[in-house]
This record gives C-alpha cells, sequence and structure tokens, in this order.
C-alpha cells in the first residue's frame, strides 16, 4: 500500500484518538509491516517485537498467509450471521479448543477479552437468581489483576489508575489480596501458596459466603506485574471455592493459547476452573474473537422449561457472528500444533529467563525477574534490600532506551501509583535463541543507557 509520510503523521494527529495517550504534545508512531517477530514503522526502521503486537497478541508472529488466506476463504463463503445460528468454523472451533480444556465442554464467542469477562460476571449472576433466590450474585476479584475496560470489568479491577474517575462502579464486587511473592508479607516460607490462597477465605467469610458466586483471577497477574502465583496457590483456592459453592474463573486472556508453554496457565497447576476466559492470542490478532469457556454443569444451570422466559442466558454479542474470528482461531492452533509452538515456548522461554536473570549481576537496579513460558517481568528498583519501586519515568526511559536499541518492550504502565516499575516481555512463541538474544542484548544496552542517563 503506497502513502505518504508526512501526510500520515498529519492525519493521525488530526483525527485518531490513540488509546491509553495523553495527545496533547503528542508524536504518533506509525507501523506499516509486520514479519515474522519483526514490525517497521514509517520510516523504514525495523525492530524486534518483543511484546507480541505491544498488548500480547500476535502469538504465532506477523505475516501468517495460511491464516489469512484461511479468513479470506471463509468470507467468501459466509461473513457473518447472528450466532444464534450455527455455523462451519464456530463448530469446528469449539470442538477442537475444548479438546485442549479437560472438563470444560461449552464455548460462548464474543469478540474481546473485556465482553469475555462480561459474559462470565452475567452467568455469576443470572445462576444466583435461577439456583440461589437472588443470593450469590458477588463475585470477588484480586488486587492487581485486570478484567477489561467497560465499567462492570472495571468494577472487578485491583489496578487503582486503571478505575481512578470512572466510577461510581457495578455493586457487588471485593478485592482480595494479590500474589506478589516478592513483596509478599509472608516471606519466604514452604506453604506460600496456601497462606496466600487463605486470605480469599477471609473475604468470603467476611462478605457472607451467601452472597458470594464467583472469583475470578488472572492466571497469571499480566499488565499488574507479571505475577506467577506459587505452588499450592490454586490448589488451595479450588478448595475453599468448592467449600462455599463459588464458581472459579480463571481469566486468561493473556496466558491462552500458548503464552506459558502450555495451551492454558491454569494447566501448571492441579486445577480444574468453573469458567475459562480468553481473547488477544486465540487468532493471534488476525481477527477479533473472545470466548467463555464453561462446565457442563455450568451450562445444565440454563436449561429449563422453553416456557420459562427468563431461565435461558439472555446474551448476545453482534460479532460473536462473525466468522472470521473462529476461522483465524483454527488455523492459529494448527500451527501452534504442526511448529510444536508450545515446546518452543517452554525451551526459549526458559533461555529468556536465564538471560534476563543474569542481567541481575551487571545491573543493582533489577530487583527481580520472573515469569513463565515466553512471559517475563523486570522489576527495577532503587534499592534491593529495601525493594522500593524505581520511579515511573526511569522505567518509561527504559521502554525508550531499548526501543533506540532496536527491540520493543513493555512496562506497567497508567496501573498504579507506586508499582508502575515492571518491565514486560512476551516474544512470539515462533521467537529462536537468536531472538532471545537479540532481546537481552537490547535490554542490556538499555539499562546502561539509563543508569548513564539517571546516575544509577
Amino acid at each position: 500500500m503506497s502513502f505518504n509520510k508526512e501526510e500520515l503523521i498529519t492525519l493521525d494527529k488530526t483525527h485518531v484518538w490513540h488509546h491509553l495517550t495523553q495527545h496533547k504534545g503528542f508524536e504518533p508512531a506509525i507501523y506499516v509491516k509486520g514479519e515474522g517477530m519483526r514490525v517497521t514503522d514509517i520510516g523504514g526502521k525495523t525492530y524486534l517485537d518483543a511484546v507480541s503486537g505491544g498488548v500480547w497478541t500476535v502469538n504465532v508472529g506477523y505475516g501468517r498467509k495460511e491464516i489469512v488466506d484461511a479468513v479470506a476463504a471463509q468470507m467468501m463463503d459466509l461473513c457473518y450471521f447472528a450466532n444464534g445460528i450455527g455455523n462451519v468454523p464456530t463448530i469446528k472451533f469449539s470442538e477442537k479448543l475444548i479438546a485442549k480444556m479437560p472438563g470444560l465442554s461449552r464455548v460462548y464467542l464474543s469478540n474481546s477479552g473485556s465482553e469475555a469477562n462480561e459474559k462470565a460476571f452475567k452467568i455469576v449472576r443470572q445462576i444466583g437468581q435461577l439456583k440461589h433466590k437472588g443470593k450469590k450474585t458477588g463475585i470477588i476479584y484480586r488486587d492487581r489483576d485486570y478484567h477489561g475496560t467497560t465499567i462492570t470489568a472495571l468494577s472487578a479491577c485491583g489496578q487503582f489508575e486503571r478505575r481512578v474517575q470512572y466510577g461510581p462502579f457495578t455493586p457487588g464486587f471485593h478485592v482480595f489480596p494479590d500474589c506478589d511473592v516478592y513483596r509478599s508479607k509472608f516471606g519466604p516460607c514452604a506453604d506460600l501458596g496456601v497462606k496466600m490462597a487463605k486470605q480469599l477465605e477471609e473475604v468470603i467469610l467476611s462478605v457472607g459466603p451467601d452472597e458470594i458466586g464467583g472469583v475470578i483471577v488472572e492466571t497469571m497477574t499480566a499488565g499488574g506485574g507479571i505475577l506467577v502465583p506459587p505452588e499450592g496457590y490454586y490448589e488451595t483456592m479450588r478448595e475453599i471455592c468448592d467449600k462455599y459453592g463459588i464458581l472459579l474463573i480463571f481469566d486468561e486472556v493473556v496466558c491462552g493459547l500458548g503464552r506459558t508453554g502450555k495451551w492454558f496457565g491454569y494447566q501448571y497447576w492441579n486445577v480444574q476452573p468453573d469458567i475459562v476466559t480468553m481473547a488477544k492470542g486465540v487468532a493471534s490478532g488476525y481477527a477479533a474473537i473472545s470466548c467463555t469457556v464453561t462446565t457442563e454443569k455450568v451450562f445444565q444451570d440454563f436449561l429449563a422449561d422453553p416456557a420459562d422466559h427468563d431461565a435461558y442466558f439472555r446474551d448476545i454479542s453482534t460479532f460473536g457472528g462473525c466468522t472470521a474470528g473462529p476461522t483465524a482461531a483454527l488455523a492459529n492452533m494448527e500451527i501452534i500444533e504442526r511448529e510444536k509452538l508450545l515446546e518452543n515456548c517452554v525451551t526459549m522461554g526458559d533461555y529468556l529467563l536465564e538471560g534476563l536473570k543474569g542481567l541481575m549481576e551487571k545491573h543493582a537496579i533489577i530487583g527481580d525477574v520472573r515469569g513463565r513460558g515466553l512471559f517475563a517481568g523486570i522489576e527495577i528498583v532503587k534499592d534491593r534490600a529495601t525493594k522500593e519501586p524505581i520511579a515511573e519515568a526511569v522505567a518509561n526511559a527504559m521502554v525508550g532506551a531499548a526501543k533506540a536499541n532496536g527491540v520493543l518492550i513493555g512496562k506497567t504502565s497508567r496501573s498504579f501509583r507506586e508499582l508502575n516499575n515492571t518491565l514486560t516481555l512476551c516474544p512470539a512463541l515462533i521467537a529462536t535463541k537468536s531472538d532471545i538474544e537479540e532481546i537481552v542484548g537490547g535490554i542490556d544496552k538499555a539499562f546502561v543507557d539509563i543508569e548513564k542517563k539517571f546516575g544509577l
């Protein structure tokens, strides 16, 4: 596609309202091409993308012709029909997805992670009306987790800056403490996971078990700092939910479809969810799609006499009927299987963490390195002993310095007042050893640049 660089920049500044952007004095970056692990900007400079499209989405990399061709062919056959009617790609994709999720059986399609989580909340609340006489409609969420951008999704948001100025929020939501091992109040201990999880039970008892119908967690806290729960955490949480008759919801919007080295992050723990939500990597950004997946038991709660007009799930998602999403998702899953990208994610993820931990010996401002699979965080601090967070301006400068060195990374941003200090990495599952070395090398150079600039 031909374009005039200066004209496009002017048009962007005149007409486009960008996400998460203060536009006063803003100069837009414009990307025009992606191939494999790399993107090229409007000025012709190419970067290694270590954030999979900026928001952890392009799991199988750019330029996948087989996905594009599959979507194009399906769009010619049937582009859309409301999802009260079946279509071939939705049926085939649902079958393939469920085969990767033992214990779950039903797939509800929509078009974004926010919407997938809204569906989960509506399911919990409607079951409360149908089965519990209007009780058990409350939902508990975890501090530092994020579940979407709508008002009700923000009602379940543990990130202050995401919520500020958007209240009043939907009532019935309650928060329990985060799973940050690095900053845990319990300190090092063999049963850390159990102790952390039992904080959930304290909130349930405080609110009242008869009021709580669901608990939602990001399997790994993503934008809240790349937090990996300790062993025993989710197993204990499952026991607590079973004890009080509460649905356990895993938000896999980021972790799903291979990001951690398994199809879903929760599969690292011996735990069975009641509901799983997903988006982003489901189709690697080639089409919009999200899913709310449930057990058969949850689905059966909505089966009743057809004469009961209130008993079925009265919900619709317009673009849950677009066939491009499930078609792209099918092709995406086939690539992951054929190219053994789950295995590659584990191998390259270990290599990435090894390389990042090696940087700790060179750069004292690195307080912690953590992650799983090709999903990693580098928390930077003023002092390792006190763990005092580095100023957000320094973390922002690190992102800029890495970009100047040809590597695109992310950070916890617009989330907290104090903890916007974790650099985030999630390169595509196709990453090679040389890609990882280039990423680590670019970050190493960025630390040198920033330490010199800020006198650290």
